[in-house]
C-alpha cells in the first residue's frame, strides 16, 4: 500500500513532543507500506537533520521555509477566519510536491499528524484519510489564555475558538480521528465524532529509557522538557520560587536540574534561586534523569502524554506530578507515580519520597514495570492498527501484511 504521510513539523529527529508519535508511526507503516513522508524545516539546522529519515521510509520531502515568512501568513490569518497555526504551517511548495506525486500515482492511503497539516491532503478526492490529531490544540490554546497577560491572551483565546471549530470540519471531513489518551477522546467525541475517532497511546522506548545501575544523589531533583515551551516554563517559574523553598526547609540540600533546549529568560533567571540549576541543552538527558532521586513534573497546563513522566518512569526514576500530568498517563496514583496539586502538597509529596529510600525503591521497579506493559510502542501500534483496519473495512490481516 502506498502511503502519504504529512506532518505540521518534520518527524526527524526525534527528539521532542509530537515527533517522537510521529516517528513511531512513520517506522512502523514503513514496515509493510511504501510511506512518502512530507513536511517542513524553518532553518538550515532542521533540514540537514531531517535527511537522517533516509532509509526508514520510501521517500522523503522536507520543505524549507523562512520564520519571517511564516510569521508573516500567520498575521494575515487575524484578518480572516482561519486558524493562525493553518499559515503558520503552510508551504506552498509543500502542497505542490504532495499534489504532483498524487497525480504521478496515486496514493492508496494519507496519514495526517496533526490538524495544521491537515490542509495539505483533504482536498485530495477518493482518498482514505486518516487524521491523527495526538492532542486537541484548540483546548490547549484556550488553556494558555487563561494564564497569559493581555494581549497575547486575547491572541490564544482567539486561535482556540477558531480551531475548535476547524477540528470539528476535519473530523467530519477525514475518515478517522484518532488522538493519543482517553481523555482526549472524550473532547473529540464531544464534537460529535464518536462513529470516526479512537484512540492509541504514545509509547517509550524502555531499552533506551532503562536504568542503568547509577546511583540517584539523595537530594536531587529533575525536570526535563524543552524550556522555550509555555507550559514547561510555568510550571518551572511556579516550582523553584513557591514549591523548593519549602522543600528545602526540611531537605536543605535538595537542589533540582532543569534540563532542555532554548531555556526562556524567565527560566534562565531560575539559576540565580538557591538550589537550582538549568543545563540549557545537553547531548543525553538520561545521565541527569537517572542520577535524580525524584523527576518532578508539577504541570498546571497539558494535553496529551508527557513524553518526560513515562521516560523517567521507565528508567526507574520515581514521578511526582500534577493531577492534569498524569492525565494522560496510564499508570495509577500512588501505585506507579505519585499525584500532588499545590505547592504545600507536592513539597510534602517529595519530602515523604526523599526521606524514604525504600518508598522510591518501590516506585522505581512499578513505574518501570508499568511502562513496559502499557505504554510500549509495539502493543501501541498494534492497537493503530486494529483501528485502522476497522475503519478502512478490511481485515486486520490485510492491512498488516
Amino acid at each position: 500500500m502506498r502511503v502519504l504521510f504529512v506532518s505540521h513539523r518534520f518527524p526527524y529527529p526525534p527528539n521532542e513532543g509530537g515527533k517522537i508519535r510521529a516517528y513511531h508511526i512513520i517506522r512502523h507503516l514503513a514496515k509493510r507500506h511504501e510511506v512518502s513522508v512530507a513536511s517542513i524545516c524553518r532553518n538550515d539546522g532542521e533540514l540537514a537533520a531531517a535527511q537522517g529519515i533516509a532509509g526508514q521510509c520510501h521517500e522523503f520531502f522536507a520543505a524549507r521555509v523562512s520564520e519571517p515568512v511564516q510569521l508573516a501568513r500567520t498575521a494575515l490569518r487575524m484578518l480572516g477566519t482561519e486558524p493562525l497555526s493553518m499559515g503558520y504551517f503552510h508551504s506552498g511548495e509543500l502542497a505542490r510536491w504532495i499534489d504532483a506525486k498524487a497525480r504521478e500515482k496515486p496514493f492508496d492511503l494519507a496519514f495526517v499528524h496533526s490538524s495544521s497539516a491537515a490542509q495539505y491532503v483533504e482536498h485530495l478526492p477518493g482518498l482514505p484519510k486518516i487524521l491523527d490529531f495526538c492532542d486537541m490544540d484548540s483546548q490547549k490554546w484556550q488553556e494558555y489564555a487563561r494564564h497569559k497577560s493581555f494581549p497575547m491572551s486575547l491572541v490564544y483565546g482567539l486561535e482556540g475558538r477558531r480551531l475548535e471549530k476547524e477540528e470539528q470540519r476535519l473530523g467530519r471531513v477525514f475518515d478517522l480521528s484518532t488522538v493519543a489518551t482517553a481523555g482526549e477522546l472524550e473532547t473529540l467525541r464531544a464534537f460529535g465524532l464518536a462513529e470516526r475517532s479512537d484512540w492509541f497511546p504514545n509509547g517509550v522506548d524502555a531499552e533506551y529509557f532503562a536504568p542503568d545501575g547509577t546511583d540517584a544523589e539523595p537530594c536531587l531533583l529533575s525536570f526535563i522538557g524543552r524550556m522555550d515551551y509555555f507550559p514547561n516554563e510555568a510550571c518551572m517559574v511556579e516550582f523553584c520560587r513557591t514549591t523548593l523553598p519549602r522543600i528545602r526547609q526540611q531537605h536543605a540540600e535538595a537542589r533540582i536540574v532543569i534540563v532542555g533546549a532554548n531555556p526562556s529568560r524567565p527560566v534562565q533567571e531560575l539559576a540565580s534561586l538557591p538550589g537550582v540549576e538549568v543545563t540549557g541543552s545537553v547531548p543525553d538527558v538520561r545521565p541527569y534523569v537517572r542520577r535524580s532521586a525524584v523527576m518532578v513534573a508539577p504541570l498546571s497546563i497539558a494535553r496529551g502524554t508527557q513524553n518526560k513522566i513515562l521516560e523517567a518512569m521507565a528508567m526507574g526514576v520515581p514521578v511526582v506530578t500534577s493531577s492534569i500530568g498524569a492525565r494522560g498517563v496510564d499508570a495509577v496514583p500512588g501505585e506507579h507515580l505519585i499525584v500532588a496539586d499545590g505547592a504545600e502538597a507536592t513539597a510534602r509529596a517529595v519530602c515523604n519520597l526523599l526521606g524514604h529510600p525504600e518508598e522510591r525503591r518501590r516506585l522505581s521497579q512499578a513505574g518501570r514495570a508499568r511502562v513496559r506493559s502499557h505504554h510500549d510502542w509495539e502493543s501501541a501500534m498494534a492497537r493503530m492498527d486494529r483501528i485502522v483496519a476497522e475503519r478502512l473495512g478490511t481485515s486486520l490481516a490485510a492491512w498488516a501484511a
